[in-house]
């Protein structure tokens, strides 16, 4: 079970909205400051490790741009939405961001109430009001990788592809 503080968004959130175009040019480091500014400005200043997002319907529709890598660095825990971009969807399994589909799961939370997420049985419980919901289904293989930090890690692990090497001052996140 894991639980974050609620962000809400609506419906159509594109990829556009989360990571602006001329940010995509920049090190992930500062790539990053630019998530969400064009409709939250100063958003990743509030949003802390582990918090949760809950969208609307047709969560990131647009383009195959990487926002689902810079949702994860800024530290997003799960994104719970009504609908997912299939797109999108699969950038998230690749750069290790959990994403659920959950009808309902809009109307059920207001910003800054506390979601809890089983990845066992796929429920998804507001803790405030006890509200729970069902996810859609996602074969546990991909739940695996969203989980276990995307696809890279596990390539590392199977000795697919070698780790990156280790940078001086290195954070968390991943350079893509």
């Amino acid at each position: 079970m894991i639980s974050g503080r609620v962000w809400k968004f609506g419906d159509s959130i594109n990829t556009d909205m989360m990571m602006p175009g001329p940010a995509l040019y920049l090190p992930e480091a500062e790539r990053i400051r630019y998530v969400f500014q064009a409709n939250r400005p100063g958003w990743v200043d509030q949003v802390k490790r582990g918090d949760f997002i809950v969208g609307g319907k047709s969560y990131g529709v647009g383009s195959s741009r990487p926002a689902a890598l810079s949702l994860r660095n800024v530290g997003i825990g799960c994104l719970i939405a009504e609908s997912i971009n299939g797109l999108f969807f699969r950038n998230c399994v690749s750069f290790g961001l959990l994403a659920l589909e959950c009808p309902g799961v809009h109307g059920m939370f207001e910003e800054g109430q506390t979601a809890a997420v089983s990845t066992a049985d796929l429920t998804v419980r507001n803790d405030q009001t006890g509200e729970v919901r069902k996810a859609l289904p996602v074969p546990r293989q991909l739940l695996d990788l969203m989980c276990g930090g995307g696809i890279f890690p596990l390539l590392e692990s199977q000795g697919l592809i070698a780790p990156l090497p280790a940078k001086p001052g290195k954070t968390e996140m991943l350079t893509a």
